[in-house]
């Protein structure tokens, strides 16, 4: 009787360390899952931020006189780079919202200056701008998509148990830039 007590006690002790290693590793990889999609939000933004220098001088050739939105332009570019280097994900949509303030000033010369909106390597920058615009896009959501997943094992049973020993935390949804 002792023995089969005994047998029974070991073998749920061996099943909730089963459990634990299974939960913890199922934590981690939606973890990693997280934080690679926001690798994968900063390579776009990144790439974004390339095209800039580009657009900027090729408006400037046309509208020299438009320095004010030029220089914010750059500063918004400047000020993204920075951002993407940080952990912050609400940095990192504050910092992409003053930069689409920016393009929008900048992308709106066009009108104003019929030769500048024909510049094929006008054209091309803004159709680069618009491939970018949506990867970027799938990238938000591939992130929110997985900070949810991530968010939804820390607070569910039977992961939530396991949570508190991975030292993860919930992740912050990335908030599109209005």
């Amino acid at each position: 009787m002792v023995n089969l007590l005994l047998v029974i006690v070991l073998v749920l002790a061996v099943l909730v360390l089963i459990g634990f290693v299974l939960g913890y590793n199922k934590i981690r990889r939606a973890d990693i899952r997280v934080a690679e999609a926001l690798s994968g939000i900063d390579v776009e933004l990144t790439r974004r931020a390339a095209l800039i220098p580009s657009l900027v001088h090729t408006v400037q050739t046309f509208a020299t006189h438009e320095k004010g939105i030029l220089d914010n332009v750059t500063n918004a570019r400047a000020a993204l780079t920075s951002a993407t280097s940080g952990k912050s994900v609400a940095q990192r949509s504050a910092a992409e919202q003053r930069l689409d303030s920016a393009l929008a000033s900048l992308l709106a010369l066009g009108q104003s200056y019929p030769q500048l909106n024909s510049s094929n390597n006008f054209l091309n920058l803004q159709e680069n701008l618009a491939d970018t615009e949506n990867k970027l896009a799938f990238a938000r959501q591939y992130y929110n998509d997985a900070a949810a997943t991530l968010n939804r094992l820390l607070t569910t049973i039977p992961w939530m148990f396991v949570a508190p020993l991975t030292g993860v935390a919930e992740r912050e949804y990335y908030q599109v830039p209005r």
